[in-house]
């Protein structure tokens, strides 16, 4: 059976995060989450549906790609698909020729699990490994930390305190309560907590949404950030140890993040809160 590329449109993206939770397992590489859909959710569910692409043999999906900006897919495959030679071949196909809709013309970057074929492939059609991530993993088959500060989790009413937080946490976020909603609508959110953290004061200092993939199986935190004037003072070690406690109650086995290696700050904020680091990870990248 020949390979087919797809879009799911709005009605059909609950079956791609079906597929996507059913793809989690522990010892499994890092890979796309239902908590990626969910957080790119924000942008209302019409927009998530315009960034996804599947591929399928047999009716069945094999692949997931979600436009992550304009210039970027991450891409994950079926367990049993990682090696297999015919879906390798096609997803380097429409990712390397722009009139497939997958990518444009130009500069353009391939996230996909280490050890996939596609990814030795894209080496082989001349796109070079990018900038070095750190995936990072905790364990949860035992107890957490207490956190040393009070966490809330947040619901529609609280909303405008974790997007205020969030903002300024980075440079040039335009989150905001409004897509606070949009998010939250997304069924992955059915898996989610979002959480804030206070400082003795009273002061909003951190923020974390966790996401579950269902019991047993692992969660992502994404995002996580820590307010501007609120940094140097153990509360993004604080937030970690809340956003663990958090998957832990929703029956995670572990909690994953994923932060480029050049952040050093990020890295040592969840070493210390009991994270480990996994060996280190590297996109392809066409240039220009």
């Amino acid at each position: 059976m020949t390979i087919a590329l797809g879009r799911p449109g709005a009605d059909g993206l609950g079956e791609v995060v079906g597929v996507l939770r059913e793809w989690q397992s522990e010892g499994a590489p890092t890979q796309l989450h239902p908590g990626d859909l969910g957080w790119f959710w924000r942008f209302g569910a019409e927009t998530t549906a315009a960034a996804v692409r599947t591929w399928s043999r047999d009716g069945r999906i094999l692949a997931v790609g979600l436009l992550d900006g304009p210039e970027l897919l991450r891409l994950t495959t079926a367990p049993d698909a990682r090696r297999d030679e015919e879906l390798a071949r096609r997803l380097v196909e429409d990712a390397t020729d722009p009139e497939r809709g997958v990518l444009p013309a130009g500069q353009a970057y391939v996230e996909a699990p280490p050890g996939a074929l596609v990814h030795d492939l894209l080496g082989v059609h001349r796109w070079p490994e990018d900038e070095p991530w750190t995936p990072l993993r905790r364990d949860l088959g035992g107890p957490v930390a207490d956190p040393g500060l009070r966490v809330e989790a947040i619901g529609p009413g609280r909303a405008a305190v974790w997007a205020d937080v969030l903002r300024a946490s980075f440079d040039g976020s335009t989150f905001t309560a409004e897509r606070w909603h949009a998010m939250a609508a997304g069924s992955p959110y059915a898996d989610a907590r979002c959480l804030v953290a206070y400082d003795d004061r009273g002061a909003a200092v951190a923020v974390v949404t966790v996401w579950a993939a269902g019991p047993g199986r692992p969660g992502v935190l994404e995002p996580m950030g820590v307010h501007r004037e609120h940094r140097g003072r153990g509360h993004g070690r604080a937030i970690n140890l809340a956003a663990a406690a958090a998957l832990r109650e929703l029956g995670a086995s572990s909690a994953l993040v994923c932060t480029p290696s050049s952040n050093v700050g990020g890295v040592a904020a969840y070493t210390s809160a009991g994270f480990e680091r996994l060996p280190e990870r590297r996109d392809r990248r066409r240039d220009a």
